[in-house]
């Protein structure tokens, strides 16, 4: 028999998407006081979404809330989606801890602090945009073998013209490799035993991407796979998206920049999503990097007896 007492409240809402179903589903567990980190572990393998993330009071009265996020198998210090997700759930509460909500809400999280506003349309609530915690920090080289062996494509299908395979974080780190086109990436497959090897360069998530040039919605297509963090393929990963942007920001001419990417993930999955990254660079550097999307509320309920 289900217990009658009021439980700890969740929501769940899909995130980089404006249909239900599509996007990167987040769950939000927006009472978590009290609770360990082995507790938020297990919940979020209950779950089972790429992310579950759990609200709890800042340390500094001046931000909203501390954030922390759990994929199925560990924790992570920064996410993309689980930012935006969290901050739309946030905004339609209306408050949290007695705080009504403005335009922006900032988390406390592992990585910094990470702002994110809120975005409206014809006065509805539709998602979030979120400013990464950290300045773009690019890492070494990957060697194209290693993401070869992970992705399961033949070394002719990762190019190098704009940079080689290398390690990149705004936050987050992930392996970041442009692959020839739609049909590379479309066979790309995660060989789940080579994904040790990327580990040696600072990360096991890995970033594959193509440029498109068809007319279509997007401006790049991607995929991400992190299989050692229990993700095996990512709908949607605003971290990857911001790291992306960052190292497109930093590699391009010198000068002021504003861009806005078109990022096309999930399909592969069945959930396609479309995130909006951006880089600002000002005097040759690179000086925020933001991203954002729709967002679709699913599911609301209760955690019972925990």
């Amino acid at each position: 028999m289900i217990a009658a007492e009021r439980g700890r409240r969740y929501a769940t809402v899909d995130v980089f998407t404006d249909t239900p179903f599509g996007g990167n589903p987040l769950a939000v567990v927006i009472d978590a006081e009290g609770l360990d980190a082995a507790t938020m572990q297990r919940i979020a393998a209950e779950f089972g979404y790429s992310e579950t993330t759990f609200v709890l009071p800042p340390a500094d009265a001046a931000n909203t809330a501390r954030v922390r996020i759990f994929t199925p198998k560990a924790e992570l210090p920064f996410a993309g989606h689980p930012n935006v997700g969290t901050a739309y759930v946030l905004a339609a509460h209306g408050e949290v801890f007695g705080v009504e909500v403005g335009e922006q809400v900032v988390f406390e999280e592992g990585a910094g602090l990470v702002p994110v506003d809120l975005v409206w349309e014809e006065g509805m609530l539709v998602g979030a945009r979120l400013t990464a915690p950290q300045l773009p920090q690019l890492a070494g080289e990957v060697p194209v073998e290693a993401v070869a062996a992970c992705s399961g494509l033949p070394g002719s299908a990762i190019i190098v013209a704009r940079h080689g395979p290398r390690v990149v974080s705004c936050g987050m780190p992930f392996v970041i490799a442009e692959v020839t086109d739609r049909h590379a990436l479309a066979a790309a497959s995660p060989q789940i035993a080579a994904f040790d090897q990327l580990t040696r360069f600072g990360s096991g998530a890995l970033l594959l991407y193509t440029v498109l040039s068809d007319g279509s919605e997007a401006d790049i297509e991607a995929r991400m796979f992190a299989p050692l963090l229990g993700v095996v393929e990512d709908p949607a990963t605003g971290s990857a998206a911001a790291a992306l942007a960052g190292l497109r920001a930093v590699l391009a001419a010198e000068g002021d920049l504003e861009s806005v990417i078109r990022i096309a993930q999930g399909a592969a999955v069945g959930r396609p999503s479309l995130l909006f990254a951006e880089a600002d660079k000002r005097d040759g550097s690179v000086i925020a990097v933001r991203v954002g999307g729709y967002c679709v509320p699913v599911m609301a309920g209760e955690l019972l007896d925990i």
